[in-house]
């Protein structure tokens, strides 16, 4: 697996539901951006070998297939349960690609056209295959915003019974706009700003939230701490399920607040709390949080590329970068200003340098992180080449990662009620 990179972006449905992912991958031989997202077979050969449910859970993925391998007999042998393969833009439509869609679709393959312009021209270059395919894709950092004719397109596109994805919803213009077109699944950084949900769903008070946090993190007595969940009931009763999920695997099952203390300890539950917290999220289903998901992912790399690049690094750092990734949303979760947030909190410098300003090591692996989450190879390889790393470290990281949170989502899908 050395020199693969990878990154998956969760794909969302109206009800902010995550329904698939698209998997990113490029190896390292190659630097061209835009070649980084054609896919190769040897991704699914390694997808497989490392457990693919463990990656994705119970979704899809889109994958970007280029001409060679949609031509090869090597595509009979994956495994097309898992994935929905992505026609590339720059695949030529003659007969014998024509010929291998259709025979895909009547084998069962799931087909998708990955860059559609919504547009005449588009139209009338897909239109021998329109029918084979189940989902098209259009960019929206492309397509221009105001323009009648893309709503026309789009409609003709649905009336074929083909489903709409929106790549590249980066903010509130773009999501009224997809959503304008009769776009049924949404994909970019847009979904994970609260107001992207319209539901208004009843949020705990932010001052109770981060009086209990306050509590758990300065060794407050046990009982001092029983008292303020008990008043909390919401986050209470949403602790005890997520407890007595398949999150943790204890031989009796936990009753009360005071029996998590002293089973779990503070520290753990501190974090538990906090990850639980992006839960109660204005969404519709606090299950399948996609802000929920972004902070356990952010989270998982914080420490593990912390423990890459300072091998000898203590535990209240490696702490650190974990409250580094977990109150990196904390803005968006409380619709403030992320300065005001870390104030009240009263946060470590190192912590609220790292998150302001991406100062000092923990702040070099918070950029990473975000570049990892945009894919961005170049940054991705240049950091293990600074701080002396073997070659693919964070594309392994990155695996593992997707596991992590895709453990996570089933035992939140546990949990009852």
């Amino acid at each position: 697996m050395q020199n693969l990179y990878f990154a998956h972006q969760p794909i969302l449905s109206r009800e902010a539901k995550v329904d698939f992912y698209e998997v990113l991958y490029t190896p390292q031989k190659s630097q061209d951006a835009e070649s980084g997202f054609i896919f190769e077979s040897s991704l699914v050969d390694t997808l497989v070998k490392i457990g693919t449910q463990s990656v994705l859970g119970k979704r899809r993925a889109f994958i970007k297939v280029d001409e060679s391998l949609l031509l090869g007999n090597k595509i009979y042998t994956l495994p097309h349960e898992f994935f929905i393969f992505s026609l590339s833009a720059d695949i030529e439509l003659r007969e014998e690609v024509i010929k291998k869609v259709c025979d895909l679709n009547e084998k069962g393959y799931i087909l998708a056209i990955d860059d559609f312009a919504p547009n005449a021209a588009s139209m009338s270059k897909y239109s021998k295959i329109i029918d084979e395919v189940s989902f098209v894709k259009i960019d929206f950092n492309r397509t221009v915003l105001v323009n009648e004719d893309s709503k026309e397109m789009v409609a003709r596109v649905k009336e074929r019974g083909v489903s709409v994805v929106a790549r590249n919803v980066s903010d509130k213009l773009r999501y009224e706009f997809a959503k304008s077109l009769g776009c049924l699944f949404f994909q970019g950084y847009y979904f994970s700003k609260a107001k992207m949900f319209e539901e208004d769903q009843c949020k705990p008070s932010r001052l109770n939230i981060l009086k209990l946090y306050s509590l758990l993190a300065n060794n407050a007595d046990f009982e001092v701490i029983v008292s303020e969940f008990k008043k909390n009931s919401s986050i209470t009763v949403l602790l005890l399920k997520y407890i007595n999920s398949g999150a943790f695997h204890f031989k009796n099952k936990i009753s009360s607040i005071h029996h998590i203390l002293t089973l779990v300890g503070r520290e753990p539950l501190s974090k538990w709390l906090m990850m639980l917290i992006y839960s109660m999220a204005n969404i519709p289903n606090p299950k399948t949080s996609p802000l929920m998901l972004m902070v356990k992912n952010r989270t998982v790399l914080m420490e593990k590329i912390f423990k890459e690049a300072v091998p000898d690094a203590g535990k209240s750092m490696l702490d650190q970068a974990y409250f580094v990734g977990v109150l990196s949303l904390i803005d968006v979760l409380f619709e403030e200003k992320i300065e005001k947030i870390l104030d009240e909190m009263n946060v470590y410098d190192v912590v609220r340098n790292a998150l302001l300003s991406d100062s000092g090591i923990l702040g070099e692996i918070y950029a990473l992180v975000r570049d990892i989450e945009e894919f961005n190879q170049k940054a991705m390889i240049e950091f293990e080449k600074q701080h002396s790393l073997e070659s693919g470290t964070i594309g392994k990281i990155t695996i593992e990662s997707m596991k992590e949170v895709a453990v996570f989502e089933v035992a939140l899908s546990s949990i009852d009620g």
